[in-house]
């Protein structure tokens, strides 16, 4: 069973995320990483860049795969998880608690799901 907090905003592409004065910070959901398995690489935006809602935000590499991670908002980067550069595997430990990207929000658009819509959406 997958961790699946009650206070975040789920994407059907495994990210969570959570608006808070007009910034977002969005991770990888415990499925994501679990499906991932041991995370080797975070290949991060650049602050400053404009993300689009379900354009590619960033890749994350793995043992098993390279998989693309979906921007949830439109807007702007505006801070990046440093301590994720130097060890990427901090998200398979906790992906709630090392978030990937801060967005300035540029608009109120978002698709999202509660928790109870996301742990149904992924069969939990």
């Amino acid at each position: 069973m997958s961790i699946i907090p009650e206070n975040l905003n789920y994407t059907k592409s495994h990210e969570w995320f959570i608006i808070k004065d007009n910034v977002a910070t969005i991770g990888i959901t415990d499925f994501a990483q679990n499906q991932l398995t041991d995370i080797v690489y975070i290949d991060m935006p650049k602050i400053g860049d404009t993300k689009k809602i379900k354009g590619i935000l960033l890749t994350i590499e793995s043992v098993k795969s390279a998989e693309d991670v979906y921007s949830p908002v439109n807007g702007k980067v505006v801070e990046i998880n440093n301590d994720l550069n130097e060890k990427p595997e901090l998200v398979n430990s906790d992906p709630y608690k090392y978030w990937l990207v801060k967005i300035e929000l540029s608009d109120n658009n978002f698709e999202s799901m509660d928790y109870k819509k996301y742990k149904e959406y992924i069969g939990e």
